[in-house]
């Protein structure tokens, strides 16, 4: 879209939407800090642990270093996992939602689910802890997995092209500040002590109540008012709240064009999606890029953060966490600065790459920590660039990467797609990384080496650049990609025969 000038109404958009991004960041880290409190919690609630509370000493550790119930690390794993069970199932619904009635409107429909769950959390104590935290838990990843494909949608199709990639980034940004909110609130002094805790989980509701009160004043994405429901002038009028008074023909034109490809390649289903070779090259780059983001190890430094720095010799574990979430926070914006200059391949590149290198030189700092005492600082620079390294590329580019490659038709389910490979891997690591570190010691960021170094050269040879190219000039590179393939003939009109009877099998597939 042209008229890149950015206006308050674009900017009062985009900032709602990440609201529900400040959320998601904010349930994934808030887990982290108090569960000590909490688990002293669930073990008196199932009777496995006196009802007192345990004294903490001076420095908040427990006098008594006690075992912790069997039963209790069950509901503690359930509690901290069942939030990525939640955002796999409800990530397949993110096409159906956005498409039903609007983006918008389908942002304000889930917050209803943000609510109750920041309810059920708060009221924890009232009932059975591990029962209320769990279900509330399970909400609030339900509606995280709606909220993390519906806002890169809802910003991708507003976004003016000079801008896309800065706007895109902001998703990654309010989430890590999300994170980091919830780590300094979760310190003990603050709300992460045994009467505060439930205010702390259940605080995580609280900004679907401010983005509900701001949804109502943001323009629907012009994009799916023109191409999804074929209101002309509603999208005109969208177009000029988002931008300004200027001439949208431009836009208007490059819409009725893609609304043409559209209609020629029919709705297409998520089975239709995994099915069709028409999109397997773009489906392939962007389930590869949503995949190194989480198998790159970065969410196993979030969830074990502070026994990773505890390992590494550190006294106050929890103020090195936080440490890390403000270089995050920092990272994430020289990404927002960088992304629409250096382009998305180069990001992608430079931070896979950096963080491979950081996986060895922590694995070397955490194998050598016992012979020189000066390796902790080695373990500890590596973790912190290994983050910074993570925000430039491989955090937020594949949020909305996904939205540029494909066009307004299987958009949707590709990013429904994306979304669920996400979270699923997000919880096999969350599951799996304890016993991994059980099974390698301090081997085991070398896996993640290995697997870092295999997504670097994927992406120098797969993914292609998207900056500052229209969703249709796109569409083309992988359409060149695949007349290039064997098995397509070339005929004089340009693409084999193949592309044309593929279609028509989309077609009938859709409205079969």
């Amino acid at each position: 879209m042209e008229s890149g000038k950015l206006t308050g109404t674009l900017a009062l958009a985009v900032f709602s939407a990440v609201l529900g991004s400040l959320q998601f960041g904010y349930s994934l880290g808030v887990i982290n800090a108090p569960q000590k409190v909490i688990e002293q919690h669930y073990g008196r609630s199932l009777g496995v642990l006196p009802e007192e509370p345990l004294l903490l000493s001076e420095n908040g550790t427990e006098t008594e270093k006690q075992e912790v119930h069997p039963s209790v690390v069950m509901y503690w794993s359930l509690s901290v996992s069942i939030f990525s069970i939640g955002g796999v199932v409800s990530s397949f619904l993110v096409g159906f939602i956005g498409d039903l009635r609007g983006r918008v409107k389908g942002m304000l429909m889930v917050n209803v689910l943000a609510v109750i769950a920041g309810l059920l959390m708060v009221m924890a104590k009232m009932w059975k802890p591990h029962v209320m935290v769990i279900a509330g838990r399970c909400v609030m990843g339900f509606y995280c997995g709606l909220s993390s494909g519906l806002v890169p949608m809802y910003i991708g199709e507003i976004a003016p092209m000079a801008y896309r990639g800065a706007l895109g980034t902001l998703h990654q940004l309010a989430t890590v500040t999300g994170i980091l909110l919830s780590q300094v609130l979760g310190l003990e002094f603050l709300l992460g002590n045994d009467y505060y805790w439930p205010l702390l989980l259940g605080l995580s509701g609280a900004p679907a109540v401010l983005q509900s009160l701001l949804l109502p004043l943001c323009p629907e994405s012009p994009r799916y008012l023109y191409i999804k429901r074929g209101m002309v002038e509603e999208a005109k009028k969208s177009l000029r709240r988002l931008k300004g008074e200027y001439d949208p023909s431009a836009d208007l034109e490059e819409m009725r064009r893609e609304k043409e490809e559209v209609e020629k390649e029919a709705q297409v289903s998520i089975a239709v999606l995994v099915r069709s070779s028409l999109y397997r090259q773009q489906l392939f780059v962007a389930l590869m890029m949503h995949l190194s983001q989480q198998l790159s190890g970065i969410n196993a430094i979030f969830y074990y953060s502070t026994a990773i720095f505890e390992r590494a010799g550190v006294t106050q574990p929890i103020y090195a966490t936080i440490g890390v979430g403000v270089l995050n926070t920092v990272f994430t914006m020289v990404s927002v600065a960088l992304v629409d200059r250096a382009g998305r391949r180069t990001l992608t590149l430079i931070g896979l790459g950096g963080m491979c290198i950081c996986a060895v030189a922590m694995t070397v700092g955490l194998v050598y920590l016992s012979v020189y005492s000066w390796m902790s600082y080695v373990s500890m620079s590596a973790i912190f660039l290994f983050v910074c390294f993570f925000e430039i590329g491989p955090g937020p580019i594949p949020w909305f990467i996904v939205a540029e490659l494909f066009s307004q038709g299987p958009r949707p389910a590709a990013l429904a797609l994306a979304g669920c490979t996400n979270w699923t891997s997000n919880f096999i690591i969350g599951m799996t990384f304890p016993y991994i570190e059980a099974l390698c010691g301090s081997y085991v960021f070398i896996l993640f080496a290995v697997l870092l170094f295999g997504f670097t050269v994927f992406t120098y040879l797969r993914v292609p650049e998207t900056k500052g190219k229209t969703f249709e000039e796109i569409a083309a590179v992988f359409k060149k990609g695949r007349q290039q393939t064997p098995g397509t003939r070339k005929t004089g009109t340009g693409t084999g025969t193949g592309t044309s009877t593929e279609l028509e099998q989309l077609k009938s597939d859709s409205h079969a």
